[in-house]
């Protein structure tokens, strides 16, 4: 356990902010997941709207942080590409 004060002060922080990024994180997850599962079912209008409202978390988590902005790309990219597949 921490001793001194301010150690203890930068515990009590850590343990905050891991909760707000690990929410953060669960969120985006969620989100990328809800768009793999419309493009699973071959839907892409309900997969488009899906990627549509996944977008700016995943832009709101770089913003925050919690992603790398080459890894939101990526994500975001890869997503984008199983929609478009969808619609050829």
């Amino acid at each position: 356990m921490a001793n001194s004060a301010g150690s203890r002060k930068r515990a009590r922080q850590a343990i905050k902010r891991r909760a707000r990024t690990m929410a953060l994180r669960s969120m985006v997850r969620t989100y990328v997941k809800k768009v793999n599962a419309a493009v699973a079912s071959a839907d892409y209008e309900q997969a488009q709207a899906a990627f549509t409202a996944s977008q700016p978390y995943i832009d709101k988590s770089v913003n925050k942080g919690i992603l790398h902005k080459n890894s939101a790309a990526r994500i975001k990219s890869r997503l984008n590409a199983k929609v478009f597949a969808l619609k050829g």
